[in-house]
């Protein structure tokens, strides 16, 4: 650590709202003089920084199931962090948490609210942030408690080269179901085929996709896990089966829209398939069902373990370089889960 980075927090706050696809103006880098930790509280040196979708939302003004980023506020993100100065009984100067610690290089944060301590002999720091973290947990619980996929059943999932969807398909596959992934680009779909195992992967882009996934699900689709929405939800809906689950984690193709997509109003249609396919549509977040953490932890640390879930991380180097990631991310130009190392 220089000189500078001891006496100086240097953070990335949110300087507009935006409107549509975010642009480098929408956020202002600051320094700003270390904060001192409090009774009970610690001092944070943020090693690795987590970029996921969710943020996108956190940039708009108005409801969700989350408090909104206000303008001049840090921007929201988990992070991989090293304790510096504690003031808390149970933290010691060069332990190494899972914290919340936002876009910025320290943060100051309740010793109380610390709950995972991380060793980077037991697997690497950064699949905190990822794989064995809050994106591999969404989809653990995702599926378990809304998809509940059955052995020989078809799993669909969207985005499926990124941390969620990949994480999907795979424990699809362990559960005995058919896994289908969606991604953009043949090497994405060589990774997803190759290297994770799933029976079938497709190019959302490709000119005939919607007749792509119909000769891939030719016993049509018992769970749909969306990540997209867009062109691949509706292509998906006419191949769900009686009964399909559909957990819905995102909507990342519309994260930057303005405006209801123009057309006319197909929500009595999709209304007529929930009800007369008997199909099961459920929004969600990981922390509805944070009481299976700790099952998740020891199930995805035993797969990683013997090998059985892999991943992939697209590593960005310093904190500067954030806000381009991010806005790649939406794109989705990013090959893995997005960690911005510090």
């Amino acid at each position: 650590m220089t000189a500078h980075d001891a006496t100086q927090n240097v953070r990335i706050v949110l300087a507009a709202r935006p409107r549509g696809e975010p642009t480098a103006d929408d956020f202002r880098v600051e320094h700003v003089p270390l904060p001192v930790p409090g009774e009970g509280q610690v001092l944070l040196r943020n090693r690795y920084l987590s970029l996921d979708p969710y943020m996108r939302g956190r940039m708009n003004a108005g409801r969700s199931y989350a408090k909104p980023v206000e303008i001049g506020e840090v921007m929201d993100g988990g992070t991989v962090s090293e304790v510096i100065d504690s003031r808390h009984p149970d933290f010691r100067t060069g332990d190494m948490v899972l914290a919340h610690g936002g876009w910025q290089t320290h943060a100051v944060a309740d010793g109380r609210l610390l709950k995972r301590r991380l060793d980077a002999r037991a697997v690497p720091l950064t699949t905190a942030l990822g794989v064995y973290g809050m994106p591999g947990f969404t989809a653990y619980v995702g599926l378990h408690e809304i998809g509940k996929p059955q052995p020989g059943e078809t799993v669909v999932v969207a985005a499926a080269s990124g941390p969620v969807g990949a994480t999907v398909g795979q424990i699809a596959k362990l559960q005995g179901a058919r896994a289908v992934g969606i991604a953009g680009g043949e090497a994405k779909r060589a990774h997803l085929r190759d290297a994770l195992g799933f029976d079938v992967a497709l190019d959302h882009r490709a000119p005939d996709f919607a007749d792509q996934l119909r000769a891939a699900c030719p016993d049509g689709i018992d769970v749909y896990f969306e990540n997209v929405g867009g062109a691949v939800f509706d292509a998906v809906v006419p191949l769900l089966n009686d009964f399909a689950r559909i957990p819905v984690c995102g909507l990342v193709a519309h994260y930057n829209d303005t405006t209801l997509p123009p057309g006319p109003d197909r929500m009595p249609w999709l209304m007529s398939q929930i009800l007369t396919r008997h199909l099961t549509v459920r929004g969600f977040i990981q922390h509805d069902f944070i009481a299976l953490y700790p099952q998740f932890l020891r199930e995805m640390g035993g797969w990683l373990a013997d090998g059985k879930i892999r991943y992939r991380e697209d590593v960005v180097e310093g904190l500067e370089n954030a806000p381009r990631a991010l806005i790649g991310l939406l794109r989705g130009e990013n090959f893995g889960k997005v960690v911005v190392k510090l």
